[in-house]
């Protein structure tokens, strides 16, 4: 008889294991439970396999320098040799290749005593993880076993990928930004926005600084950035703030996880009500504020807030000038730049024009760029990014030669570069397209030419002509759109529209008439 043939086993794809891990948990606990207790397996999973290699680099470098096992072994149980490259040092009860040992009826304990472990002996991660999530989500051991072994499989020895780290951890912020309110998709900015951003200001070098850090993207797609163009990241210093505890959690495991050198406070606290940074100025500002945050004024000294030294005190009932100020304030005096995101009335509204032309004639604007419809996940509203700027004298700045560019403002209107649709929605940059939107920037920096425009694209105006438009902000004011209507020959159009009105009336006589002598032959009417 002959052998029955046996199928290969088809490999699973990293998205597959991904959605499996939240198809387990389909209808389990809260939307916020089952993202905390996700994104806290893979934290899990990947401190243990940095530990890992940490500890086959130490053991290799000490082999080589001839040291015999015991010593090795000695010093692959001192904290400081893995600490020194920003690797977490773990023990038994931490390390993820022995708690998925662990029997499934007392998997949930296990993984909440790492969890207390870690929150005790690491200062960094102090109030960084969900305490007690799994024992209170309650999930029966078969599930969470089930789940535990979908993060065992991906591997970063299988999946070699530049940041798999990011691309797992995003993948969970993102799925449950798209399913989650308003509210809770608000800690989410999309990354090609965030891209954007960095590839403007370029963070390179000294201190970056967002002010609702969410859940911490703006640090790591600058230190991407960084690393991409051959920076040294450990050179590069990040201070945040956020005020929602689960979202300052989540910031904290996102940096942790990744090895990259925070500062975010002490506690989740309001920016406005307690600046956690007070004393500092950075060198680079990103953020994506709330977009027209409301209740925001409610703390003491709020009309005498230094702040607003210099400006009119910003409306109580919208904080996207207050947030402008914040950001302004904390910037580097010298040559601090900022790239932030904002609803679009920001660009006009009346009751914030005193504020706007004091930033205008100041010269702290330096380009206005409207985006796309459909980019965020909490909305569909098209919003902008404003780029301020403490030097717009002109001077050597990223091997680039900079032009005095005090009196202009360089407007963009992205709205139509929307062909990109991921997620069957949403709408997001391609590579190229923030290559070009650099190339619009980057050339105006530095070459001077008299008339910087582009039609529906982009124009680089100048103070007096914002001052006849009253200090209004709205890119299309500016940019030159090409009225369609006025290239039509209307001569021809009437011409042609007469002539099918005649064939169509033709048409209908002859229908008429057929239909007459059909009911005639029938032995209808006369």
């Amino acid at each position: 008889m002959a052998k029955k043939s046996i199928k290969p086993t088809k490999e699973e794809t990293l998205e597959t294991i991904l959605f499996n891990c939240r198809n387990s948990l389909r209808g389990r606990a809260a939307m916020t439970d089952k993202r905390d207790l996700l994104l806290t397996l893979v934290f899990l999973k990947f401190i243990g396999y940095r530990f890992k290699t940490q500890q086959g680099k130490i053991r290799e470098e000490l082999k080589e320098k001839g040291l015999d096992d015991n010593f090795i072994e000695l010093q692959l149980k001192k904290a400081n040799q893995y600490q020194k490259d920003g690797v977490f040092f773990l023990t038994d009860e931490t390390y993820w290749d022995k708690l998925i040992e662990v029997a499934p009826t007392k998997m949930a304990l296990a993984f909440d005593a790492a969890i207390k472990s870690l929150d005790d002996n690491e200062p960094k991660l102090k109030n960084a993880l969900p305490q007690q999530i799994f024992t209170n989500t309650q999930l029966e051991p078969g599930v969470l076993k089930g789940v535990v072994n979908e993060i065992e499989k991906i591997d970063p020895e299988r999946f070699k990928e530049h940041d798999l780290i990011g691309r797992v951890y995003e993948y969970f912020l993102q799925a449950f930004s798209i399913n989650a309110d308003k509210e809770e998709g608000e800690f989410y900015t999309p990354h090609s926005i965030v891209e954007l951003i960095a590839s403007l200001i370029e963070p390179y070098d000294g201190t970056v600084y967002d002010p609702c850090c969410g859940s911490g993207g703006m640090f790591v797609q600058a230190t991407k950035f960084i690393e991409a163009h051959g920076g040294n990241t450990k050179a590069v210093n990040v201070y945040g703030q956020e005020s929602e505890p689960s979202t300052y959690r989540l910031a904290k495991m996102n940096l942790a996880i990744r090895g990259i050198s925070y500062h975010l406070g002490d506690r989740a606290v309001s920016t406005f009500s307690n600046d956690q940074h007070k004393d500092k100025k950075f060198d680079y500002i990103m953020a994506n504020p709330p977009f027209n945050l409301k209740k925001y004024a409610e703390y003491g000294d709020f009309e005498t807030d230094p702040r607003w030294k210099g400006y009119a005190v910003p409306p109580t009932s919208n904080a996207n000038y207050a947030w402008i100020l914040h950001m302004l304030n904390k910037l580097n005096v010298v040559n601090g730049v900022a790239g932030f995101l904002l609803a679009n009335g920001a660009l006009d509204d009346d009751d914030t024009k005193a504020i706007r032309q004091k930033l205008i004639e100041n010269d702290k604007v330096e380009a206005i760029i409207v985006l796309p419809r459909n980019m965020f996940y909490s909305t569909d509203i098209s919003v902008t990014l404003w780029i301020l700027n403490n030097n717009k004298k002109g001077g050597p700045r990223h091997e680039r030669q900079l032009r005095n560019r005090e009196g202009e403002i360089l407007f963009v209107d992205l709205r139509t570069w929307n062909e990109n649709v991921y997620e069957k929605k949403y709408v997001k940059l391609s590579e190229e397209q923030i290559s070009e939107v650099c190339k619009i920037y980057f050339d105006w920096q530095t070459t001077k030419v008299k008339n910087y425009a582009k039609p529906e694209l982009f124009y680089a105006a100048h103070l007096d002509e914002i001052r006849e438009k009253g200090f209004s902000l709205v890119p299309s004011r500016y940019i030159e759109f090409v009225d369609r209507d006025t290239e039509m020959d209307y001569q021809a159009a009437l011409t042609q529209m007469s002539q099918q009105f005649d064939a169509l009336k033709k048409r209908w006589d002859e229908n008429e008439s057929t239909l007459v002598n059909a009911f005639k032959v029938l032995g209808y009417g006369n």
